[in-house]
């Protein structure tokens, strides 16, 4: 288990903690929809950050590559409210051609608040897919794991 300040590996899945702040929900202290699609974002950041994935040389090399998000499949289970300490979990499931599935759950203590199966793509910057380069891909694959 690998820890750090963006979060920690346990068992092929990658925790994130993040607190609720007044700025993530709506005016009646339950996290606002659209924040948990930023929590999710920090995640998978923090999944490829520790996984050795370094997006500013991905952006600076000689092919120059980003990640988007192709799909996203989201069920709101229960609702997180100021204060609350949560765990963005996060796992990458498949890495092939320009493509990367992952699994994103939001959890309150063991509570499932939200979870969502996401499409990534990798694409050059004028926004094209683009295989995923094989020293990624090395990278990546002693942390995927299947559902």
């Amino acid at each position: 288990m690998s820890t750090t300040q963006g979060g920690r590996f346990a068992n092929g899945v990658h925790q994130l903690p993040v607190r609720i702040y007044y700025e993530d929900t709506d005016f009646s202290g339950v996290v606002y929809h659209a924040s948990y699609l930023r929590f999710m974002e920090r995640g998978r950041t923090e999944y490829l950050r520790l996984s050795g994935v370094d997006h500013k040389a991905l952006l600076q090399g000689d092919m120059p590559l980003a990640f988007a998000v192709r799909r996203m499949q989201i069920d709101f289970a229960r609702p997180a409210r100021i204060d609350d300490l949560l765990s963005v979990q996060t796992r990458f499931v498949s890495a092939r051609g320009a493509r990367i599935e992952a699994h994103q759950s939001i959890l309150h203590g063991e509570e499932l608040l939200v979870s969502a199966e996401v499409q990534i793509a990798c694409i050059d910057l004028e926004g094209r897919p683009r295989r995923l380069p094989k020293p990624l891909l090395l990278l990546l694959e002693p942390f995927l794991v299947g559902q």
